[in-house]
């Protein structure tokens, strides 16, 4: 495979031709790794670090059988910018949520090839909860987090922080309804039969809700729901969109802990649920859909129309549904949503998952390494490594700019 380098002028002519090869580029266009500042590096340093940047965004022109890519968008003057400074040297311990597992790999491999000096153990074992019990005791420098943290969580924190924390939005994804029915690879399901099947109401795949939602009889066999046995910012978005618009059939509260007892299959973690639903027959489950792997997701019927995940109907809910939501502390960027501005054109599962930690560190250093990775993980090019590698929507660049704003006064 041949690889033709971003567009510079050192490289490529005035009209588009890649002067190493002489191929013809037909409106291929790649970030500008102009804006992307790197500190103090050297000129071999710099090219390495640009060069693996540019490899992890969508890279431009590449082609194996003459064929053109079309890449993720140039930058614009809204783009957020980071800045890295590679002499820095420490290790940053986080952990929580297993959403965020495929997309915080990627960022720490990107974030390393300036960075290298600095190791990023994230342990995804612990789930939502987990992660914010380990930060409100201090094991972690942040805590990845489907959810933010609620009123008794922020009250603790200001033990660890000044202010106490904040939350901080990092990464936009969809809670994906998971199945496996043998012969049936297409499913499509209303809010209210979704609620009604986690909630044991509906047991049997031919019964006449999922009937009329597919226009078809599935054939008859037994639904096992699978959910999961951690607190779970995951269960936290999945309930709340199932209290908030089908409160007639779902009359548990919203939570991180699954309140529904009985033919239950409880696993922990994601990948738990991913694997249980994968290894069953008749099974249905939730996920973050970047951890779904192979698996089929249902189709969700929104106002008359079946909606299937794409980070484009995600993106599309977030800019018609989220609002601020305020924990309060100064530079908190907590978000939650307004189902009831959910349109035909929005996927009605969102989930926005958050870096929970201090804007006031005990020792500088530490306040330093964290400052700088999460400053790269909410840059316009940290959000597109993690669409490209976990299939996310990047946040909105105004979320961007908050962030931004937030990580400035970590000290």
């Amino acid at each position: 495979m041949r690889v033709h380098l971003p567009f510079t002028r050192a490289t490529h002519s005035r009209k588009g031709r890649c002067l190493p090869c002489g191929r013809t580029l037909h409106r291929v266009r790649v970030p500008d790794m102009r804006r992307i500042h790197i500190v103090k590096l050297s000129r071999l340093a710099q090219l390495g670090a640009v060069t693996a940047a540019a490899s992890l965004a969508l890279a431009g022109c590449s082609s194996s059988t003459g064929s053109t890519t079309e890449s993720s968008p140039s930058a614009t003057s809204s783009d957020v910018a980071f800045t890295i400074d590679p002499s820095l040297a420490g290790t940053i311990t986080a952990g929580g949520s297993s959403a965020q597992a495929n997309a915080q790999g990627a960022w720490t491999t990107a974030y390393n090839a300036t960075a290298k000096g600095v190791t990023i153990n994230y342990d995804k074992s612990q789930g939502s909860g987990g992660g914010v019990t380990n930060f409100l005791s201090g094991a972690y420098d942040f805590a990845g987090s489907d959810s933010p943290l609620n009123a008794d969580q922020t009250t603790q924190s200001k033990a660890l922080c000044t202010d106490g924390g904040v939350n901080i939005p990092v990464y936009l994804d969809g809670v994906a309804i998971i199945f496996n029915i043998p012969g049936v690879t297409g499913l499509k399901l209303s809010g209210e039969t979704i609620a009604k099947i986690f909630a044991l109401q509906i047991t049997d795949w031919s019964d006449p809700a999922i009937t009329k939602d597919n226009g078809t009889a599935l054939a008859a066999g037994p639904i096992t729901t699978v959910a999961r046995s951690d607190g779970s910012g995951t269960t936290q978005n999945f309930t709340n969109y199932l209290a908030a618009t089908q409160s007639s059939v779902w009359t548990s509260p919203a939570g991180k802990d699954w309140p529904i007892q009985g033919n239950v299959s409880k696993q922990k973690g994601g990948s738990g649920v991913v694997e249980a639903v994968k290894a069953g027959s008749g099974t249905i489950g939730y996920a973050d859909h970047s951890a779904i792997g192979a698996l089929n997701s249902v189709a969700i019927i929104q106002n008359g129309t079946a909606i299937p995940f794409s980070p484009e109907a995600v993106t599309a809910t977030f800019t018609a549904a989220a609002v601020a939501a305020s924990n309060g502390v100064p530079g908190d960027l907590s978000k939650k949503f307004d189902y009831t501005k959910l349109t035909a054109e929005t996927y009605p599962i969102p989930l926005v998952s958050y870096a929970i930690t201090c804007t006031e560190f005990k020792d500088t250093k530490q306040a330093a390494l964290v400052k700088s990775y999460l400053g790269f993980v909410t840059s316009t090019l940290g959000q597109q490594v993690a669409a490209k590698n976990a299939g996310s929507a990047p946040l909105p660049e105004s979320v961007l700019a908050d962030a931004e704003k937030t990580l400035e006064a970590i000290k």
